[in-house]
């Protein structure tokens, strides 16, 4: 475990380095600039800021496409907050690097991604720490981005590296630092974060974070009150996990399941998430083919008749021809497991700008097709709608206030929405689960670290047994209530 703190001596203006300029926040990514003067006394202030990384290892490997994950590094921050009446709260967050996913080895080697997203944890530690404004959090999350992303750009000229640091990895470093402000924010107001979305403590409508489409509009209106009080759990089947005792190469004797069956007829599950290749059609058709087969007569044995499946093609599908063939065969061969088909993930390269003949309007009309790694903005989403793809992923490694900013987005485009924790164990799977709970048509979560890091949930899962136990393939999500983020 390494950590280090970040006090508040030392406070430097970031007024030059975020674009202030004669009063606005000038904020790039298409947004309007924002007056400094609209403030509220629910306003927060940054005083001290302290992050720590702590590595747990996989008890089983995590295979898709063709990279196996064996580790996960996990940066815990917490955030010490000012309020205009003297009072002086922490919020916490904690969120995976999960390098392999947002910097992956086709742009730079494992090991210097990692270095790259530990060294920007620090200069984003700093550039929170510096900022000596007052704010809500989503004022203060565009007020500090902007910094946050030159410092990735100036670092990986630093670093030399071959492929600089994707925006998408830079919204996974900053995304813990952002959910902690949050958490901080809802504690030193006294109410629950996801209620703290409204006019009455948020100084700005949605207009100036996406278009004049949501002028008058906040991220109430798009927000339940209350979580829902439980969801289905999606279970991830990797593609190299087994099925039955025939795929066993070596059992774990550690008291948890090995395979499909034993997992399904432990936790009852009625979701599962299947890792497809996206480079071999027939080896992709025969998996899910075969998922099918060991999940139906498991669920005749316990009497379920109804459960789901999603497809995550990981990017890796040459064209949209590979998609629409993949849909073909298996309704040839197995209409019924088409029809379990719920939704399919980012099945083409996430570089919408250079893959526009990607078009995916004719395989959303058989099912819903949903952006995830190319989503790391509202530019983006707009892209992706025009492109074809009818749903989005929203994940909380992007950043709670992007997660709540595409959700209001697909909420008012009526898009399909799923919620993915990106193998989140602990404090970031509660954090994970309490945006699926709070966005209304989110329909289950993702729980994948209980399978692959499960040493990393002890903790948190003797605190709140509710959220990770599965029984019926459901998991009690009512108790996120607190201030802050819930837990």
């Amino acid at each position: 475990m390494t950590h280090r703190r970040e006090n508040l001596s030392s406070r430097r203006s970031l007024l030059h380095g975020t674009g202030i300029i004669g009063g606005s926040l000038l904020l790039g990514r298409g947004f309007p600039s924002m007056v400094l003067s609209v403030k509220k006394n629910s306003d927060i202030r940054i005083q001290s800021v302290h992050y720590e990384f702590h590595k747990h290892l996989f008890r089983t490997p995590l295979k898709f496409g063709n990279t196996a994950i064996n580790h996960l590094t996990v940066v815990h921050v917490n955030i010490r907050v000012e309020c205009h009446n003297g009072r002086s709260v922490e919020g916490f967050a904690s969120m995976p690097l999960s390098n392999i996913w947002c910097f992956p080895p086709r742009y730079v080697p494992p090991e210097k991604s990692l270095e790259a997203m530990k060294r920007l944890t620090a200069d984003v530690a700093a550039i929170v720490r510096n900022c000596d404004d007052w704010g809500d959090p989503l004022y203060l999350a565009h007020r500090l981005q902007p910094e946050c992303m030159r410092r990735a750009s100036d670092l990986s000229r630093q670093m030399k590296l071959t492929r600089s640091i994707p925006k998408l990895c830079s919204l996974v470093v900053i995304s813990p630092f952002d959910a902690a402000i949050h958490d901080a924010f809802g504690k030193a107001n006294g109410i629950n974060s996801y209620n703290a979305l409204g006019s009455d403590l948020i100084a700005r409508d949605l207009s100036h974070y996406l278009d004049k489409r949501f002028k008058g509009k906040y991220l109430n209106r798009y927000t339940l009150r209350h979580p829902k009080p439980t969801m289905p759990l999606y279970h991830l089947i990797g593609a190299a996990d087994p099925l039955t005792d025939s795929d066993v190469k070596r059992r774990i004797n550690d008291g948890l399941p090995v395979t499909l069956t034993e997992w399904i007829k432990q936790d009852g599950l009625t979701h599962m998430k299947i890792k497809m290749n996206g480079d071999d059609l027939a080896w992709d058709i025969d998996r899910l083919l075969s998922i099918d087969r060991v999940v139906a007569l498991t669920q005749k044995d316990l009497g379920v008749k109804k459960w789901i499946y999603s497809a995550d093609f990981n990017e890796r599908c040459k064209n949209v021809d590979y998609l629409l063939e993949f849909f073909g065969r298996i309704r040839e061969r197995n209409p019924t497991a088409l029809d379990r088909l719920q939704y399919v993930e980012q099945p083409t390269d996430r570089d919408l700008n250079a893959h526009p003949e990607n078009k995916m309007h004719q395989a959303a009309g058989i099912k819903p097709v949903v952006i995830d790694e190319s989503l790391t903005d509202y530019q983006s989403l707009l892209m992706a709608r025009e492109l074809g793809y009818s749903g989005v992923a929203l994940k909380t490694c992007k950043g709670q206030t992007e997660a709540l900013l595409m959700a209001a987005a697909a909420l008012e485009f009526k898009m399909f929405i799923t919620v993915q924790d990106l193998t989140c164990p602990g404090a970031s799977f509660l954090h994970s689960v309490g945006l699926a709970a709070r966005i209304p048509t989110v329909a289950a979560v993702e729980g994948n670290a209980r399978q692959y890091c499960p040493s990393a949930n002890e903790k948190w899962a003797n605190k709140y047994p509710d959220l990770f136990t599965i029984k019926k393939g459901t998991i009690k999500t009512g108790s996120l209530t607190r201030p802050g983020l819930g837990h």
